[in-house]
């Protein structure tokens, strides 16, 4: 039977591994998601039988009210609020680890009066540090997200340097924790460092600049339960974590680079600070509005149109009108597609999903690498709800924040229509550039509002 429980343990971590591999394309994501849920179930099987401390019963009642409540947050959460649910899923994944650890520190030592061995004692430690961090860090994260604090960033004078110190002294109190494992003293002082690092890592970051934070701290859930599983002697749990670590640094290193960030500067924290003065905001910008009955002339006579979504779109529920519009287009046989820049949104693959959900193919999404040629010979690019991904300061400005970060090439189409409520200003903090273009008309308003009328416009041609 102990073997028949590995065997289990290898076929759950080689669907963990395909269902990853699944997930880096869109087309592919749906089935990745089937092959890691049913490894997961798997899993879940194979440990439940090894299980002797709780009955089967009592896990069983476990299972159903997490997924009753998994269940209700799914059906109830909106779309533009998967960031948040995302950041509490990665803060519950890392308070669980934190929680094991703990549990089998004080059972060993206090109740059991017996020593973890080496291993044991390391990967407590370890455990204790990341998922407490985890915890906390990702609870900031979702009340920023959510507005339920402010989403400036919060410094203060000496902040890296206590930091600094505060993880020196974790460190010398994990040494101690080690050489002395039947003293709580040490334990306690461990859980309370990591939960205080956890938030100071994480105020001085913007609540817009989130995506590679909700990335870094998922890395951070999974190298928390990769901890877990050596302290339960757990392979696949070893395995997953580990899959999930990797994957999630990657991710951060991939949006770093889409937002021209530093790795160091995310784990150092202050990131994502906003830029004031004239460097940020530059020269006046003169921008030329248009109407609803002119922007529904403008398509009418493209040949090419590409949208740019951004998270003005998900917050104004934009999309179902945007397939309207897009049907209309393509009855006048117009080729129509969209340029996804890697952090629209507020997480990677939040617009492709949004868009999804509104019955727009994989196939129109296409990805800033493969469209940004395509621009120069666009008749019509439709902005809808981005800003700093069409900067082209980004480009032309040395001085500018987001200077070399890397853009969809909008302002290199003949014309751009750039759908926002305001002319308010991005997550860099700084004036669009292109709004100014002579190629560029301003399109004020609602985006579900104006795009609507525009369809109508568009249907009684």
């Amino acid at each position: 039977m102990s073997i028949l429980i590995q065997v289990a343990y290898l076929i759950s971590s080689i669907l963990f591994i395909l269902g990853i591999k699944k997930l880096g394309k869109t087309k592919s994501a749906r089935e990745g998601n089937v092959y890691s849920a049913v490894g997961m179930l798997i899993a879940i099987a194979a440990t439940l039988y090894t299980v002797n401390i709780l009955s089967f019963v009592e896990i069983f009642v476990c299972i159903l009210i997490g997924g009753a409540i998994g269940l209700y947050v799914s059906k109830k959460v909106e779309m533009t609020k998967i960031p948040e649910m995302v950041a509490l899923f990665n803060g519950f994944g890392g308070l669980a680890s934190f929680a094991v650890a703990l549990s089998d520190y004080f059972l060993k030592t206090q109740a059991m009066e017996t020593y973890p061995d080496s291993v044991n004692s390391i990967s407590i430690i370890v455990s204790v540090l990341i998922g407490g961090v985890t915890f906390t860090g990702s609870m900031i994260a979702y009340l920023k997200l959510d507005g339920k604090i402010s989403g400036s960033p919060i410094t203060f004078k000496g902040q890296h340097p206590i930091n600094l110190i505060l993880l020196i002294a974790f460190i010398i109190a994990g040494v101690l924790a080690y050489l002395n494992p039947g003293n709580p003293v040490f334990m306690i002082a461990l859980i309370v460092i990591s939960l205080l690092l956890g938030v100071l890592t994480v105020i001085p970051i913007g609540g817009a600049d989130m995506p590679v934070v909700i990335s870094l701290l998922n890395s951070y859930s999974g190298m928390a339960a990769c901890a877990t599983g050596f302290i339960l002697n757990n392979n696949v749990l070893i395995v997953a974590g580990s899959l999930v670590g990797a994957s999630g640094i990657i991710l951060t290193q991939i949006m770093c680079k889409a937002m021209n960030r530093s790795l160091t500067n995310v784990l150092l924290g202050g990131f994502g600070q906003t830029v004031s003065g004239p460097a940020a905001d530059g020269p006046q910008i003169v921008v030329k509005e248009i109407g609803v009955e002119e922007t529904a002339m403008l398509f009418d006579s493209a040949s090419s149109v590409l949208v740019v979504p951004g998270y003005g779109m998900a917050v104004a529920q934009a999309q179902h009108v945007i397939r309207e519009l897009m049907e209309q287009c393509e009855k006048r046989n117009i080729d129509f597609k969209f340029a996804i820049h890697p952090v629209a949104g507020r997480m990677p693959g939040h617009m492709n999903v949004l868009l999804a959900e509104a019955n727009i193919s994989y196939d129109k999404l296409i990805e800033m690498e493969a469209i940004n040629d395509e621009f120069p010979n666009t008749d019509l690019v439709f902005v809808v709800g981005a800003n700093d991904v069409v900067n082209p300061a980004a480009r032309t400005n040395p001085q500018s924040p987001i200077f070399g970060m890397p853009i969809l090439n909008a302002d290199k189409a003949k014309t751009v229509i750039v759908s926002k409520r305001s002319m308010g200003k991005g997550y860099a903090g700084i004036e669009n550039e292109l709004f100014g273009y002579p190629n560029c008309l301003m399109l004020f308003g609602d985006a579900k509002q104006t795009i609507t009328k525009v369809v109508s416009e568009m249907k009684e041609m």
